[in-house]
């Protein structure tokens, strides 16, 4: 009887694993991304000088990129921003101002599927996408005038554009390590690393950034756990900085007064 008894909870436990984790495949990408789509007649309004540009990346594909400018017309670089994975462009807009108000245009795409950017999602086409974008910048403005700029799940775009581009610096706002260890914080008794489509491993991008990297993560952050971006301090130089913000949160490190004056100090270098 026990024997039976046993076997019946067995059974209950492998369905129920097996279940999960076939849903956590079939709906990573729900889980990954939460875009917002625009119409591609869809009018911008934002509180700063900006332009729209739709960039043809193949026959099909188009990304959409907003420029926004300083007020001053000296310009001191270029911000490539890559932001985090929901909404779009229009909801990430407000950070411009802590660039242009030193000078720096912020040039920030939206990924496929995002705003007006057209075309599938995969990790190759954004990665490829964030490149072009950072040409763009180097045929305007020199490498020691480029910043790159990564938000949460922006941040692995980031680090790959960093990794095969020379520029001034590298800034990371609440990374993670790669996408598999991040669902692993979340799904422990899942092999995530054979499950999930996208890797866009951080820690190997970094290795191979010869410039200075600047990284800032909260204690409290309940999207991307501080443990899991704390990993990448063995991966700094001795020019690198990470940056702890006690009890921030993955959303809020904007409103601490160390990310202002960190941002400040390093945008006033020049």
């Amino acid at each position: 009887m026990k024997r039976k008894i046993f076997f019946r909870w067995l059974k209950v436990i492998i369905l129920i694993y097996s279940s999960i984790g076939i849903a956590l495949f079939y709906l990573q990408d729900r889980f990954l991304f939460h875009p917002e789509k625009l119409s591609s007649a869809y009018v911008y309004h934002f509180k700063m000088p900006f332009e729209e540009l739709n960039i043809p990346f193949n026959n099909i594909d188009t990304i959409n990129l907003i420029k926004f400018f300083p007020t001053d017309s000296i310009r001191r670089g270029v911000v490539v921003y890559f932001h985090g994975n929901k909404n779009n462009i229009e909801h990430y807009a407000k950070f411009a101002n802590n660039f242009t108000k030193y000078g720096y245009e912020v040039w920030m795409e939206d990924y496929p599927g995002f705003g007006k950017s057209t075309g599938e999602r995969s990790e190759k086409k954004m990665l490829q996408q964030g490149l072009q974008i950072q040409r763009m910048a180097a045929a305007k403005y020199g490498k020691d005038s480029i910043i790159i700029y990564g938000k949460s799940f922006g941040t692995g775009i980031a680090a790959n554009v960093a990794s095969e581009s020379t520029n001034q610096r590298l800034i990371l706002e609440t990374p993670y390590y790669s996408i598999p260890s991040l669902f692993t914080c979340y799904a422990p008794i899942y092999p995530t690393s054979q499950m999930t489509n996208y890797q866009l491993p951080v820690h190997l991008f970094l290795v191979d950034v010869n410039y200075p990297i600047t990284i800032f993560h909260g204690t409290s952050d309940g999207v991307i756990p501080y443990r899991n971006a704390a990993k990448l301090k063995t991966l700094l130089k001795s020019t690198d900085e990470f940056i702890t913000i006690n009890k921030g949160a993955h959303n809020n490190l904007n409103n601490f007064d160390l990310v202002k004056q960190k941002l400040d100090s390093l945008l006033n270098l020049r």
